[in-house]
């Protein structure tokens, strides 16, 4: 049967578009290296109608299809033990941009820097960015509903799409490519495609929201006394600049300290070293916040500095520098996008990404250290968060690997006391199964499991992912 679809498969797409043996090979394991498989093949259709074609092939062959684009997930979910696995990296047209509707029509294998790169020509931006961006591909975004460090104002991925496209598990196209923020047709289908990894449809084509491009930015590296206080140079920020706050990062001492002996040619943000560190950045497009006056001083910057003035006086601010420069804006950013670097620089350890209330991120962090100390004396928490969402990567480096699952349990009980969520941005994939089996409703996961019967009766579309069996 496999090698009836596998000659099959090159007659619709061509021999050179279906891999097999060891060109497989970058297909074969995660970014992360958690997980390693070999798959039947690799299909790289260039197109809706091939995509289709592979899926109704796929269908009567009862054989597992496992999508994939960027490659850059974090949870498993890709992988694809003795499966079909189907590439839509081939799919990378920017197809149309309409600036004057700030929209893009996008094909699923867009690099998201390539869609950043054709957009700022029109003055325009997809705002949706992370340390990724250079190699995630929107496909993967959609289906995973990535975060990043926008989230805070423009939204996650789900916010920023008014319409898809995708292949069902028999091979049928739904048609969901709406250019309209207002359409109450019936259950909302584009959004329970977006964030479903693969396991009810493959996601093929977009239409993305825009906006415009902040004339200008102003970054600053602040240090607070504690979390609590950052929470209110938050809302202070938000309320003195209408809400334009882009980004809202934590960064606490052990990341900093260790990000530097890693890069031993950056400068850390102070003289003296603090436990809490924020990134923070505004933008804006207001010509009378972005144009420089006399004195060359961009007003957005300056009133940034006002503020952080008279909150260092109130006692919430420790420390600040607001960047001078571009290169000084983006040194900043480079520390806070290496996250992954500093995070899996050391092994083993156990992947957290979670989030909790806004004002309970500071509870947490204290409760997940007692919690793991009781697991594991040895461990090691590594933590970087997008604070202005709650989204906190709480990685833990463990000294024994026979920790993990019950390192990953501790953090979960201090989670869900909070009412917080054990999965934020990462999704589910392989990784968070057992969580999933543990954590969530199981009401909720008898409504999942009967929409993944009803779309894919025969259980090919990423299987064993996301939505735990009964």
């Amino acid at each position: 049967m496999s090698a009836v679809l596998l000659d099959d498969l090159r007659a619709a797409l061509g021999a050179h578009y279906v891999l097999t043996g060891p060109d497989m090979a970058p297909w074969s394991r995660d970014w992360v290296g958690q997980y390693s498989w070999t798959p039947l093949a690799v299909a790289r259709p260039a197109s809706t109608a091939e995509v289709s074609e592979v899926m109704r092939l796929a269908h009567a062959a009862r054989m597992p299809v496992v999508p994939v684009t960027g490659h850059t997930g974090l949870s498993g979910g890709t992988k694809a033990e003795g499966a079909l696995m189907l590439s839509l990296d081939r799919l990378d047209q920017i197809e149309e941009i309409r600036p004057d509707a700030r929209l893009a029509r996008v094909g699923a294998g867009v690099i998201l820097s390539n869609l950043h790169d054709a957009v700022a020509e029109h003055g325009l931006t997809f705002p949706m960015t992370f340390g990724a961006k250079g190699s995630a591909r929107l496909g993967g975004m959609l289906a995973t509903n990535a975060g990043g460090s926008n989230v805070l104002r423009y939204g996650n991925t789900r916010d920023l799409v008014l319409g898809l496209e995708a292949v069902l598990a028999d091979g049928r196209v739904v048609d969901l490519m709406s250019e309209l923020h207002k359409n109450n047709t019936g259950y909302d289908l584009r959004h329970l495609l977006i964030g479903s990894e693969g396991t009810l449809g493959i996601i093929t084509r977009a239409v993305v929201k825009l906006v415009a491009t902040p004339g200008a930015f102003a970054t600053a590296m602040v240090a607070t006394p504690t979390l609590d206080d950052a929470l209110i140079l938050l809302n202070r920020l938000q309320e003195m600049t209408g809400g334009a706050v882009e980004a809202f990062e934590y960064m606490p001492r052990a990341y900093i300290e260790t990000y530097t002996k890693m890069h031993p040619e950056a400068r850390e943000p102070f003289d003296t070293g603090h436990d809490v560190n924020i990134l923070v950045e505004l933008g804006a497009t207001a010509p009378r916040d972005t144009t420089p006056g006399p004195d060359g001083a961009v007003p957005l910057s300056s009133y940034l500095e006002e503020v952080l003035g008279g909150l260092f006086e109130d006692g919430l601010v420790t420390d600040a520098v607001v960047a001078g420069s571009e290169a000084q804006r983006q040194a900043f950013w480079s520390m806070r996008e290496a996250a992954a670097e500093v995070s899996l620089s050391q092994t083993p350890l156990v992947l957290n990404d979670v989030a909790v209330p806004l004002d309970k991120v500071g509870t947490f962090l204290r409760m997940a250290a007692e919690a793991i100390a009781v697991v594991d004396a040895q461990a090691r928490d590594m933590t970087v968060a997008h604070l202005g969402d709650g989204n906190i990567h709480y990685v833990v480096w463990i000294s024994d690997a026979a920790h993990k699952d019950p390192v990953m349990e501790a953090v979960e009980d201090v989670v869900l006391s909070l009412g917080g969520s054990f999965s934020a941005e990462h999704g589910i994939g392989v990784s968070k199964l057992p969580s999933m089996s543990r954590r969530k409703n199981g009401v909720a996961l008898d409504m999942m499991r009967a929409i993944k019967q009803a779309l894919d009766p025969h259980g090919i579309l990423n299987p064993d992912k996301t939505v735990p069996s009964v």
